[in-house]
């Protein structure tokens, strides 16, 4: 207990969080990040001929690492493909929107998903003079993954950061965020990245990799402060805001998504349950819950364009609504 009194959750949270950073590992490359950040949100800013900020949205993608090492040989993994980050984010694009594509390394990438997952290997060939041709097969969607990855990119509407572990995501995401505060309704969060519950604090992990010879393994986890709360209040308070719950029995699932609409002052939640989450998803807001998927009989139709079309709407709306 504090000598004024005990801490309400508010502060018990802020003490939680900046324990978190405090005591995280810097983030390399902070620099770059930092410079990369600041130039886009200066292109983006105001575009050419008009008097409005540029619509941008944070997408985050891919799953958090939990080091068990600071030398890191072990660690646990929330996985996900990546896939629903990475289409939304083509879906963003085509919107009109620029996008901060936020993703695990090595998981799903825009205007990829008609690839093979080893590209190099399997989208290539040698020619007869030993050059390297791309295969017939593939040599369309090669073509348009290079041509709009590259103009995006060239364009100044795409941005990609990778991020490995729970405390790069954090702090990548808090600098992010403070970033898009200038933009004010005009940024979005999409945070579709699966982020882990708990961690081992840095200071506690053990340096070097844990030797199996001692024994079975007790490691006690702490939990992660739960920060979207204070990308809501503090790091960008008035952008929109949406966040994912995925669970597995559905029984339970909007009545999850509606206590973290609640809970975190979230725009949106999108609930998905494991099995379905590529086929339908719910779309639950502080008025009503929009049932969305995809339409089976409409080849290539992936449920992440409904999805996207119904947050570009909603969006407008909260921008028109905010500015009036």
């Amino acid at each position: 207990m504090d000598e004024n009194g005990p801490q309400t959750p508010e502060e018990t949270l802020d003490a939680e969080i900046k324990s978190f950073f405090d005591s995280a590992p810097p983030l390399r490359n902070i620099e770059n990040i930092s410079e990369s950040l600041k130039n886009f949100i200066e292109i983006n800013s105001s575009p050419a001929g008009s008097r409005s900020a540029r619509k941008v949205v944070c997408v985050t993608s891919g799953g958090t690492t939990v080091p068990l090492e600071q030398r890191c040989v072990r660690y646990i993994d929330n996985f996900s493909s990546g896939h629903r980050g990475a289409a939304s984010t083509e879906y963003f694009l085509k919107a009109g929107y620029s996008v901060i594509f936020l993703y695990r390394t090595k998981t799903c990438q825009p205007y990829c998903s008609l690839l093979p997952d080893d590209p190099f290997l399997e989208c290539f060939e040698f020619t007869c003079d030993s050059g390297i041709q791309v295969r017939q097969s593939y040599s369309e969607a090669v073509k348009s993954a290079i041509s709009e990855h590259h103009a995006a990119v060239a364009d100044g509407t795409l941005l990609k950061l990778p991020f490995t572990t729970i405390f790069e995501y954090l702090q990548m995401l808090h600098l992010i965020g403070t970033s898009l505060r200038s933009l004010g309704p005009h940024a979005l969060f999409y945070l579709a990245a699966a982020v882990s519950d708990f961690y081992v604090p840095w200071e506690s992990m053990a340096e070097h990799k844990i030797q199996s010879g001692s024994g079975p393994l007790d490691m006690r986890l702490a939990q992660v402060p739960k920060m979207l709360s204070v990308l809501r209040s503090e790091w960008a308070p008035t952008a929109y805001c949406i966040s994912f719950k995925l669970e597995t029995d559905v029984k339970i699932l909007l009545e999850k998504a509606d206590a973290a609409l609640r809970k975190y002052k979230m725009h949106m939640v999108i609930a998905n349950e494991l099995s379905t989450r590529k086929e339908e998803v719910t779309l639950v807001t502080e008025n009503e819950k929009i049932h969305v998927r995809r339409d089976p009989k409409l080849v290539g139709d992936e449920v992440e364009n409904h999805i996207v079309k119904h947050i570009v709407e909603k969006h407008s709306t909260y921008i028109n609504v905010f500015d009036h």
